[in-house]
């Protein structure tokens, strides 16, 4: 939170709450201003765009992500390890927040190379940071762990693969496709699946 603009962080926290509840087809700024209490032009103050709201409304999504990696990775051992419990809590992540999950990766969408500057008389504290500054370091993180594992090939590219599947996994068995043919009923299917997606692109597990 924001001491310096409370109305500010307000306005996300309305944003938040809409895509979690109602998902993106909800953040339109008007809708956002009216169930913050405040006229429709009052967002204008603060973003001057509104992709740059909803670029606010994303960075609150990486941030919980990158705590739920934290925490995931902090109890496995090996970097194999660590891939495979931050696979499954990203898969886990898009699960339970559909609509945010939506959001956080439409970067044609979001200002994921301009900057956010706060603007107008009221707007006070510092630029905002892009948001690409809060995703490329949990892609540097999956890349690490995946330089760890495989020595033998390009570690961003094994690492834009793996995510690229695990992204994949995470949309089809949201939109039903992978439950439908994999039997959703038989137990750990995504567990398995975040395995099969490990062993695709970092050989068998040497363990």
């Amino acid at each position: 939170m924001d001491p310096h603009n409370p109305l500010r962080e307000r306005l996300i926290d309305v944003g938040v709450d809409l895509v979690l509840t109602e998902g993106t087809a909800a953040l339109g700024l008007r809708e956002i201003a009216r169930r913050a209490g405040v006229s429709h032009g009052a967002p204008r103050r603060y973003f001057p765009t509104h992709h740059s709201l909803l670029s606010a409304i994303a960075r609150r999504g990486f941030t919980d992500l990158g705590g739920r990696f934290d925490a995931a990775t902090a109890r496995a051992s090996s970097p194999r390890e660590q891939l495979r419990a931050l696979g499954c809590a990203y898969v886990g992540y898009a699960l339970e927040h559909r609509g945010m999950f939506e959001l956080m990766f439409r970067h044609d969408l979001l200002d994921s190379e301009g900057t956010e500057k706060d603007t107008g008389e009221e707007a006070a504290g510092p630029q905002q940071p892009r948001l690409r500054e809060s995703t490329i370091p949990l892609f540097r993180l999956l890349v690490g762990l995946v330089s760890r594992c495989r020595t033998d090939a390009d570690p961003e590219v094994i690492a834009g693969a793996l995510w690229a599947n695990l992204h994949g996994v995470a949309q089809l068995w949201a939109w039903g496709s992978l439950p439908l043919v994999l039997e959703a009923g038989h137990a750990g299917g995504v567990e398995r699946l975040v395995g099969a997606a490990l062993d695709a692109h970092l050989g068998p597990d040497p363990a």
